[in-house]
């Protein structure tokens, strides 16, 4: 064998012998294949919040329900972090919102929610906001929240979605697990 194939096999094996202890380290909870743009961002930012704890001590709490969807599917449920909801400014590693989802008394991280106040945002940008290339939905006022008029954008990072990485409801999330987060296992999926 030539000696730069032996080179590129020893290379090629050792990035598999590498690798091998980061992958035991990953949450199981992601989607297959390799995330880009800003589900990658989404999912280096969030990475320790499958510990609900771990969110909590960041300052995330639970908004105290689930938002089931119009017709099939959720969007989970929500643990904002109040001074970044009220902040008017969105940054890919600083997500609003957590989501997780309740099953089996376990709560399981599935993606974020970035979401600004419409008159925080506009008093500074003309346009309405975009982030890494995907574009926010606006949710005027009156809503099932109580907020005032607002721009939102859902990333299921870490739970795969038919409708797309970035639509507001997923079919494969439910509400019908939830119980309150008290009786819920705090250390997230297991």
């Amino acid at each position: 064998m030539k000696r730069s194939s032996k080179q590129a096999i020893a290379v090629v094996a050792l990035a598999v012998i590498s690798a091998a202890p980061l992958a035991q380290t990953q949450p199981p909870a992601h989607p297959p294949g390799q995330a880009s743009g800003l589900v990658a961002e989404v999912r280096l930012a969030t990475r320790d919040f499958h510990d609900v704890g771990v969110a909590i001590a960041a300052g995330y709490a639970s908004a105290g329900s689930c938002v089931s969807g119009p017709q099939a599917g959720a969007m989970g449920i929500h643990y904002p972090h109040g001074a970044l909801v009220g902040d008017g400014v969105l940054d890919a590693r600083r997500p609003e919102i957590l989501i997780y989802e309740q099953r089996g008394g376990r709560l399981r991280l599935l993606g974020v929610e970035f979401l600004v106040i419409a008159e925080q945002w506009h008093a500074v940008n003309a346009a309405p906001p975009v982030l890494m290339g995907q574009h926010f939905h606006y949710v005027g006022s009156p809503n099932r929240y109580g907020l005032p008029p607002f721009y939102e954008l859902h990333v299921w990072a870490w739970r795969d979605n038919p409708s797309g990485m970035f639509a507001d409801w997923n079919p494969h999330v439910s509400c019908d697990g939830y119980a309150g987060e008290s009786g819920a296992h705090p250390g997230g999926h297991r």
